[in-house]
């Protein structure tokens, strides 16, 4: 197999800062106040709506489209917020193609619903820009919970048991709240530090104690947690990454993306980031979009995303899918990864396996390879629970599903007095959305349990 005769070419600076700027601008600008009067009478307002249905929080999403209507905007994002706290960040992360959008009956009469979460965000937007607070905490109960994990699910959980009148610390490993907000994100999807806003209104309602800087594992044990606290939430996430499994993954240039984007949101000055010129990213979610696209518009020559299956089998929605090609990005399907080339000067390429789908169903490889020339090479095929030892050990054990926790119906896991939600759990979804309907109901959950204990 020939490797690549290219010299690797990864620098700093490669587009000018005013270029940066512009490309990490807002990629799906607000409503104006006309254009969301204009937009919510599309609404039919449906009795029984399939939106709503459609909504892992279930919002009240045609109240609240019929007050924005109304004119009445604090009182839509209070509709909102009562079901999700986050409702501002959902309105920019969500998938809403696939979700309220796409049961939307204007879809069946236009071919074109309602823009549900750019109404969303235009109510949850005057909320913050207004500084009220729709909530108020109840009179103090005593009982206090433990909350391990500071992003959407463990916000959630804190800040509706805060509302409750139990007391709250929230534990997290990195040096900031948000979790996937903060961290893991596309830039371009949340500018003005907006998870960072998000989480000081949530905080705002008091009762929570949030400390930074403490992982599960490593600055304290689940059984410490369970003898100081009344309860214990697990919102985590997923800590490890999937690897590649193929040779050549450890070269210099062979990174996780999870890792890259993180580094990313944290940046100050977005030219200081090291960019390959040519960019290869295997996976098929929202995390390999999002790496892809960030990758672009930080000045990369050419960005390819390669993913083992069809176009119908990728867990990125067509809408993203379509948003990265737009963006310059190629997506190539039917290919798997085999090799990852280069020495000790690092990355130079990555060899691939044409695949196909076997007559049991299963994918298999065809024998046929190919290779693409590559400075960058990103690892994008999931997360796992990771190091934590701590969730497995003598009489903390926690039953595991698929490498992940195990809860019933009201996120409870197989050990008493613990909760959990998010992407850790079994059949948990890497959306923010999601993870914080695991946190609201294992907030209910807990104080139902704490009222009786």
């Amino acid at each position: 197999m020939a490797e690549s005769t290219h010299p690797r070419d990864v620098s700093t600076g490669r587009l000018a800062p005013d270029q940066l700027a512009s490309n990490f601008a807002d990629a799906y600008p607000p409503l104006s106040d006309h254009a969301a009067v204009v937009e919510a009478s599309r609404c039919y307002f449906c009795y029984d709506a399939p939106c709503l249905n459609a909504c892992p929080t279930q919002i009240d999403i045609p109240l609240f489209i019929r007050q924005i209507a109304a004119g009445n905007n604090l009182g839509a994002a209070e509709t909102i917020l009562q079901q999700n706290v986050m409702g501002g960040m959902c309105a920019r992360v969500c998938p809403t193609e696939t979700l309220c959008e796409e049961a939307c009956v204007r879809v069946a009469s236009e071919g074109k619903p309602v823009k549900i979460g750019l109404l969303q965000r235009h109510a949850t937007d005057a909320l913050f820009e207004d500084g009220r607070q729709v909530f108020a905490r109840a009179a103090p109960t005593g009982k206090t919970v433990a909350v391990v994990g500071a992003g959407p699910a463990g916000l959630a959980c804190a800040h509706r048991l805060a509302v409750l009148g139990h007391d709250v610390t929230m534990f997290d490993a990195r040096p900031k709240g948000g979790g996937l907000n903060e961290y893991g994100i596309a830039a371009y999807k949340a500018v003005d530090d907006f998870a960072q806003r998000e989480l000081a209104y949530i905080l705002e309602i008091g009762g929570i104690q949030l400390e930074t800087g403490k992982a599960l594992g490593r600055d304290m044990q689940l059984a410490d947690l369970r003898r100081d606290y009344d309860a214990v939430f697990l919102g985590m996430g997923l800590a490890g990454v999937n690897a590649l499994g193929v040779e050549g993954e450890d070269l210099d240039g062979a990174l996780d993306a999870v890792d890259y984007i993180a580094d990313l949101r944290q940046a100050r000055d977005l030219s200081s980031l090291p960019v390959g010129r040519r960019v290869v990213v295997v996976g098929g979610g929202m995390t390999a979009v999002d790496i892809a696209v960030q990758s672009k518009l930080l000045g990369a020559e050419d960005v390819t995303i390669v993913y083992r299956r069809g176009p119908d089998r990728m867990n990125a929605s067509v809408v993203e899918q379509e948003h990265a090609q737009t963006a310059g990005v190629q997506i190539k399907h039917w290919l798997a990864p085999k090799r990852v080339l280069g020495g000790p000067e690092g990355v130079t390429g990555i060899e691939l396996e044409y695949t196909r789908t076997g007559s049991n169903g299963q994918l298999e490889g065809t024998g046929e390879t190919r290779t693409l020339a590559a400075d960058v090479v990103f690892k994008a095929i999931g997360q796992t629970l990771g190091a934590n030892g701590a969730l497995t050990a003598d009489e903390t054990a926690i039953a595991l599903e698929g490498g992940r926790i195990r809860v019933d119906a009201a996120r409870a896991t197989s050990l008493p007095g613990v909760w959990a939600g998010g992407d850790c759990i079994a059949g948990g979804e890497d959306l923010t959305v999601a993870a914080v309907e695991d946190g609201k109901q294992a907030a209910l959950s807990i104080h139902t349990h704490l009222l009786s204990a």
